[in-house]
């Protein structure tokens, strides 16, 4: 039977409009993300088969996947003892020799491979149980020659194959069989919404070529691309699709930028000499050459007529808060409030401390809000916000709460510790007279995704450290060396320093090898420090325990502090040397790079030592090597990125991006710089009158962005 597609499928048709996609296969489809047609062609191949070749029945070999044309004969459907499992099998002859085949489990091949059919197969030859140096091919991919419902190009067979993950249930060769389908149904109705001037100056496939190839590259050997290309994703059709999508992320972003630059925030900042000296008196230490540069580009932003989205970025150490501080300082010199958000409220207590310490000089009123501040306190706390009373406040996600109202908020400080995206940064600019933004990383963020998830945003970089920080000497020490660790901790304490010790839970699990920090310290205290105060803080301590507990050790009362992550920012220390991390394996790279910025803060040597646990796996020890190895922030950063992969490191989803479908942020880089200044020019142009968006361009970028920002108004 010959099946008839409907003329009228497009790419945003949905599936459910092609053959053997009733309601139930389409809703199955939609669970996994795939809706539309143009869904289906962003399934893309994880790898490629090359089955191009024929290989004759004589020369086959055990474990050599081979493609065979041969002639069935001989078949017939086995039902075996054990319910509702059968066994289909065949001779298959090609004159050279013939091979034993079966299929398991799919009795209607009875209907299908009958005897006399010639067709090409493909599968890996293995050695048959009944020895003699039989071969069985099990499971083969084929495709019939002859049959009028088959399309006129082998599609599973006798070709570079593509190889696709299931989607819910469908498999790969029902995949591929329903791709080809609305491949051979759209024709050449694929329209091409590039610039047709960045198009020819990136050479770049048109777009329904590369879709089509991208799925069933020409086996041909002219073809402009190899297996190897194929397989990396960076064959020219891989590399076309991937352009496009990191096109539309980057001109949204860019039309994002070019949109709030013609923004006025309602009111201007005036740096007088008043101002200066103020800031100036605020700092018992001279900033470093990073630091004036930062704020110089910061104090440009404020100065101008359109509100300041700035992200900063630097190593851990390298004096981001103080940055934080005299900005919300020049804010409040200014007559405006500035607000800092943290992600946690450990975090948002520890920014207050810093703060009020960094600012004590200044006639500066700050406030904490969190969700432990309630009651009476929390209202009187509100009304010095509404009133103006409050010049700074600190607090996490709750600050953009409608109960929230600020009398005139000019700047708004996000500690985005890769916890906000741009979607809340966006809620933010709804709570004052269009205030500045400058948001800060925690540790430095690879390139790739810094133009992805902050692509919105102006950069500035802090890349010295203060003068007096330590190289930190990282060591890795086996379960085994436990008393030599405790021997050197000993060492240092005797020297009049202290130590961290970190564990990653607060309390241990019925049947887990992790230890708990409360019971931990405990056992320290009895055992090898027993003549020293130890004490514990976690993050189910309340605000108090923890102001007094972090008080001690900074007044050198407490000798250990075996603690949870909540050390992970904040503390400031400098007679600390020594941290230890027990299963360093359960955190991430760059966590354990922010955790390790906890010591080396003095002028004395530091130590950071990971103890492994007798089981470790080869990635885990590849990751604390890399520690070990390596102090750059940078450089630790993209590690973790291969590690782990963006979407773990940063909560990709949260940041309010579209998602990518073709685009590997690791791999293609290098494309995601391309693209956006490919992108961040072609807006210029349009803004100029030297360009024009198109209407396919306009729809693609309004589907992709789903109408966030209302990035077109812009354009």
């Amino acid at each position: 039977m010959t099946t008839t597609l409907a003329p009228a499928l497009e790419l945003d048709s949905p599936l459910q409009g092609l053959p053997g996609v009733g309601p139930r296969r389409a809703e199955r489809l939609r669970e996994a993300g795939l809706e539309t047609v143009e869904d289906l062609l962003f399934h893309l191949p994880f790898r490629y088969e090359d089955r191009t070749r024929c290989s004759r029945i004589f020369e086959l070999a055990p474990g050599l996947p081979a493609t065979i044309r041969a002639r069935l004969l001989s078949p017939r459907l086995i039902r075996t003892r054990r319910r509702g499992f059968t066994i289909f099998e065949a001779i298959l002859d090609d004159g050279s020799g013939a091979i034993r085949s079966v299929w398991y489990n799919q009795p209607y091949l009875d209907k299908v491979l009958v005897s006399g059919r010639e067709g090409f197969f493909y599968g890996e030859p293995r050695l048959a149980r009944e020895g003699m140096n039989a071969l069985v091919l099990q499971n083969p991919e084929f495709e019939l020659l002859g049959e009028e419902e088959e399309p006129e190009e082998t599609i599973h067979t006798g070709r570079i194959v593509p190889v696709y993950r299931s989607a819910s249930g469908l498999g790969g060769r029902a995949l591929r069989r329903l791709i080809h389908q609305a491949l051979s149904a759209l024709g050449d109705g694929i329209e091409d919404f590039l610039p047709s001037e960045i198009r020819r100056k990136l050479s770049l496939t048109w777009r329904g070529l590369a879709l089509r190839s991208v799925h069933f590259p020409p086996s041909d050997p002219s073809a402009d691309t190899s297996m190897e290309e194929l397989s990396e994703g960076a064959s020219p059709y891989h590399r076309r699709l991937i352009f496009e999508e990191f096109f539309l992320l980057q001109v949204g972003l860019a039309l994002r930028r070019r949109q709030r630059r013609l923004e006025e925030r309602g009111f201007r900042y005036r740096f007088t000499e008043e101002t200066r000296r103020k800031l100036a008196a605020l700092l018992p230490f001279p900033l470093t050459r990073a630091q004036k540069r930062v704020l110089r580009e910061i104090q440009e932003d404020m100065e101008g007529p359109a509100p300041m989205n700035r992200l900063l970025q630097g190593d851990v150490g390298s004096g981001k808060t103080v940055i934080a501080a005299l900005t919300l300082a020049i804010a409040a010199e200014n007559g405006l409030q500035g607000a800092l958000m943290a992600p946690t409220e450990i975090l948002a207590e520890q920014h207050h401390r810093k703060l009020e310490a960094l600012l004590r000089t200044g006639a500066y009123t700050l406030d904490l809000l969190t969700s432990s501040v309630r009651g009476a306190g929390r209202r009187k706390l509100l009304e010095r916000v509404e009133s103006g009373e409050t010049s700074i406040l600190i607090g996490t996600q709750a600050l953009i709460g409608s109960s929230v109202r600020f009398a005139r908020l000019g700047l708004v400080v996000v500690d985005e510790q890769h916890r906000f995206g741009v979607v809340q940064r966006a809620a933010l600019r709804e709570k004052g007279y269009r205030p500045d933004i400058l948001v800060m990383t925690a540790t430095p963020i690879p390139r790739s995704l810094s133009l992805t998830v902050y692509g919105d945003l102006e950069h500035s970089l802090l890349d010295e450290m203060p003068p007096g920080r330590q190289t930190i000497k990282t060591l890795l020490r086996a379960e085994e060396h436990r008393d030599r660790v405790y021997e050197g901790i000993r060492r240092e304490l005797a020297r009049g320093r202290q130590a961290f010790i970190i564990y990653p839970l607060v309390e241990e699990k019925e049947q887990s090898e992790l230890k708990a920090a409360v019971e931990m310290a405990e056992r320290l205290q009895r055992g090898p420090f027993a003549d020293l105060r130890v004490a514990c803080m976690h993050g189910r301590m309340n605000r108090p325990q923890r102001d007094e507990t972090m008080a001690a050790f900074a007044r050198g009362e407490i000798q250990v502090l075996v603690a949870t992550t909540v050390v992970e920012v904040g503390i400031d220390v400098p007679n600390a040397t020594v941290l230890v991390v027990e299963h360093p394996e359960r955190f991430g790279l760059s966590q354990l790079h922010q955790l390790r910025g906890r010591v080396g803060r003095g002028s004395e040597k530091a130590y950071c030592i990971l103890m492994l646990p007798e089981k470790l796996s080869e990635e885990a020890r590849r990751r604390v090597e890399v520690l070990a190895n390596e102090s750059d922030g940078f450089r630790i950063a993209q590690k973790d990125l291969e590690f782990r992969g963006p979407g773990d490191i940063l909560g990709t989803r949260q940041h309010g991006l579209p998602a990518l479908r073709a685009g590997n942020l690791i791999r293609d880089a290098s494309l995601m710089t391309l693209a956006r200044r490919e992108a961040s020019a072609f807006v210029e142009r349009l803004a100029g009158g030297e360009a024009k968006l198109s209407r396919a361009l306009a729809q693609r970028l309004e589907r992709r962005w789903q109408g966030r920002f209302n990035l077109l108004q812009a354009g």
